[in-house]
């Protein structure tokens, strides 16, 4: 058997294997209500072979969407509708796991499947975006800047949101620390020029997002939780993967189980060196500097591929987003490839399995 199909643990739970669905934003939600398209699109990956499937980034408030069409989970309605969908995920042999999230100020914006680009205006159903420090993301409005109240509501946000999604039955909960949104805001330097506790030092930058994790891990504590971390700014004078490594233990040390490694997001300037891979050495030098199980992403689309990354130490799991866009039985592609023998083949697909014809 492959280490990629080598059961693996996150906490006290175990997945199936370590090819993962990465998060991915659909702008399909009314209201932040979950629908159809969620429950169709993401049940389709357990179906093919994923060992965890994550939902979209979910926001915790109404300000905290990137968009007005993202999902969220700030009241129970919306708790509500996504109960079946996290049951049909188990139900089809993967761990169901949410991602919880704050936009910050990339919040309030036109999603890709509009016209707009950039801050949606009040006019429109937009909404004053906030972060640590009033610097704009390049094209969006100017935020507001967070007094401590805002703050102290973000972690209550953030702890209602995890109680929710237990409630509504997530085997995983992710806190979303990357991609230039709120808790990533205050990490980075070049967003965070705040003068008090939550600004300057590494150790105050981290405050919030620490705070964060020891609310959810109070909310739900027998429930796993990954935190989301951008290596990298991509920026000159932005955050690196040795503040992810040192903040990665911190988390660690709060008890966060495993460390999802992605990168940028945080400024428009970023200058991403990209190809196949190429976020896989972050996820290696994090999880050799904090010594924390950690998952990697980034064009990894085949099985041999993502088999080569766990084979070199570089990581604990891989996840994937396009690829499983591409074809949602992704995981039963790589077992073929890889010549493992899985048990979770669906008897409908048998025939598939056993001529290995197209």
């Amino acid at each position: 058997m492959s280490l990629l199909f080598t059961p693996v643990e996150i906490g006290s739970l175990q997945a199936r294997n370590r090819l993962w669905v990465a998060p991915m934003c659909q702008y399909s939600s009314v209201d932040g209500m979950p629908n159809t398209w969620h429950l169709t699109h993401l049940s389709s990956f357990a179906t093919g072979g994923a060992g965890l499937v994550m939902t979209e980034a979910t926001a915790v408030s109404p300000e905290g969407r990137i968009s007005p069409e993202d999902t969220g989970i700030w009241n129970d309605k919306q708790r509500d509708a996504w109960a079946p969908i996290a049951a049909e995920i188990r139900a089809r042999g993967a761990l169901s796991a949410i991602q919880l999230a704050h936009a910050g100020r990339k919040a309030s914006t036109w999603s890709p499947l509009k016209a707009g680009r950039g801050s949606v205006p009040a006019a429109d159903g937009g909404w004053q975006a906030l972060a640590p420090s009033p610097i704009a993301y390049d094209g969006y409005a100017v935020p507001a800047e967070m007094d401590d109240a805002a703050i102290a509501k973000v972690v209550e946000d953030f702890s209602a949101a995890a109680r929710r999604s237990v409630e509504a039955g997530f085997d995983v909960l992710e806190v979303h620390a990357a991609h230039g949104y709120l808790l990533h805001e205050f990490l980075s330097p070049l967003s965070n020029q705040r003068t008090d506790s939550y600004g300057g030092s590494l150790e105050n930058r981290a405050r919030l997002l620490l705070a964060v994790i020891d609310a959810v891990r109070a909310a739900a504590p027998t429930t796993p939780v990954m935190v989301r971390f951008s290596a990298t700014d991509w920026a000159e004078g932005g955050w690196d993967v040795t503040d992810t490594a040192t903040v990665a233990a911190w988390a660690a040390q709060r008890g966060a189980v495993f460390i999802d490694i992605s990168s940028g997001g945080l400024v428009a300037h970023q200058r991403v060196i990209a190809g196949p891979g190429y976020q896989v050495p972050f996820a290696r030098e994090v999880r050799e500097r904090a010594g924390v199980p950690v998952s990697a992403v980034g064009m990894i689309t085949t099985g041999t591929q993502a088999e080569e990354v766990l084979a070199s130490g570089a990581a604990d799991a891989v996840m994937a987003a396009r690829e499983w866009l591409r074809d949602p039985h992704f995981a039963l592609r790589a077992a073929t490839e890889l010549g493992d023998d899985i048990e979770y083949w669906p008897a409908q697909y048998e025939r598939a399995r056993l001529t290995r014809m197209g």
